[in-house]
């Protein structure tokens, strides 16, 4: 709770938990999409059991939102220190503070409109999280309003740069992205996911510099869907940025269960990709005031 209102969430707490520190992954359900469904859909509470770490399902209410979609598309709602951005950072802290949190692995996820508020959070919060995993999601500023929304969503455009969305003017500092979209998706265009790395490759995060060469893989699951992955290196030679094409996935969680909505089993498992990634990556930190 804070002036921006109030919202619910659960946490998973694995039993390997005793007290030691431990990573904090975020999870931002989608449109019509609650906690336990998100949990079920990705299965990341089995992958906490494996890897021991907690899970935070920040819940939408539909007082906020008929649909239950995070309100990535109204500016009230694209700034650090104000509205839905606010209230999960507010979340993340208050955990990072009842627990035993390393706080240099604090970690967000999303699908959808929970991907493109995840973006948000990305781009206004890189002092709280290491690192971001976007699915089916947008980037931040890609709509100013309900209709220009719509229109980000069926046509993927515009590409936008980045923005002052934080208090104080905007950080030259971007957290690592990886990025989940499948080329069939009608619902959020593919052409998205490209703008949502643009955004964040306008500044580099890593004291400026270029990213190095694209190293791109291609594989197949067995039974399921074939997938491109192109990973962007920083100086050090760390995958700062991957993204992951999936061939022939629909506005789908890739490699979710069945339990859950909005989930394809037949593509790799982008819950576990996403840990994988994020274990890369960790970063002191301070919690922010704002």
């Amino acid at each position: 709770t804070n002036r921006a209102g109030t919202r619910a969430y659960k946490l998973y707490i694995p039993s390997g938990y005793v007290g030691q520190a431990v990573p904090l992954v975020v999870m931002l359900h989608g449109c019509t999409q609650s906690p336990d469904d998100f949990a079920a859909g990705t299965h990341m509470n089995a992958l906490a059991e494996e890897h021991t770490f907690l899970v935070a399902y920040p819940a939408q209410g539909q007082n906020a939102n008929m649909s239950k979609c995070w309100n990535w598309f109204q500016v009230a709602d694209q700034r650090r220190g104000q509205g839905e951005p606010s209230l999960i950072a507010g979340i993340t802290c208050e955990v990072v503070g009842e627990y035993h949190v390393d706080a240099g692995r604090v970690y967000l996820a999303g699908m959808s409109a929970g991907g493109a508020m995840a973006a948000i959070l990305g781009a206004t919060y890189p002092d709280l999280y290491a690192a971001v995993g976007v699915h089916s999601g947008l980037a931040p500023g890609a709509a100013q309003d309900l209709s220009s929304a719509f229109t980000a969503m069926q046509r993927g455009g515009p590409a936008t740069v980045r923005q002052d969305t934080s208090v104080g003017g905007e950080s030259a500092q971007t957290v690592p992205v990886i990025v989940f979209h499948g080329d069939r998706d009608t619902t959020v265009h593919p052409r998205n996911a490209d703008h949502l790395l643009a955004h964040y490759q306008a500044a580099d995060g890593r004291n400026g510099k270029p990213a190095s060469p694209v190293t791109v893989r291609q594989g197949q699951v067995p039974d399921g869907y074939a997938y491109t992955c192109a990973t962007h290196h920083d100086a050090e030679g760390r995958a700062v940025v991957e993204q992951w094409t999936i061939h022939g996935l629909g506005h789908a969680w890739s490699g979710g269960s069945r339990p859950g909505s909005y989930t394809d089993p037949k593509g790799p498992d982008a819950s576990a990709e996403m840990v994988r990634f994020f274990e890369q990556h960790q970063q002191p930190i301070e919690r922010p005031t704002d």
